[in-house]
């Protein structure tokens, strides 16, 4: 049984930078695509960036472009999401999501929609403020 855990939610000042971790429990996560989406208070939860099950595909969302990095460490069992130069308006709740992408001609691609994945986890919070 696939488990997801977030972690590196924190408050930070404009301008400054947090590392998110989504760890995996019960399976091996290098056969899964991972998303990351974020619900910020009174909206619906969007896309924020996703990566391949073999790594070599990512997408970013215009509004976080530039800013932000994900990656994966299939050693640790844990995907990334570095985030830059944040503003207030990055607030929101973090959440990561997993799919299966096993056999090869899906190890390539990047699952941008909610709805594609099967597995999420409980979210970390993210507060941007002075």
């Amino acid at each position: 049984q696939l488990q997801l855990v977030e972690s590196g939610g924190d408050l930070v000042q404009p301008g400054g930078s947090l590392r998110l971790s989504c760890a995996a429990s019960g399976v091996t996560l290098d056969s899964y695509a991972i998303g990351w989406f974020r619900q910020a208070p009174g909206k619906g939860r969007e896309d924020v960036s996703c990566i391949s099950s073999g790594g070599g595909s990512t997408k970013y969302s215009d509004s976080v472009k530039g800013r932000v990095t994900i990656s994966r460490d299939n050693a640790k069992n844990t995907v990334y999401l570095q985030m830059n130069s944040l503003k207030p308006e990055d607030t929101a709740v973090y959440y990561c999501a997993a799919r299966p992408a096993r056999v090869s001609w899906l190890r390539n691609i990047c699952f941008s929609k909610q709805d594609e994945y099967t597995d999420w986890g409980q979210g970390t919070q993210v507060t941007v403020s002075s």
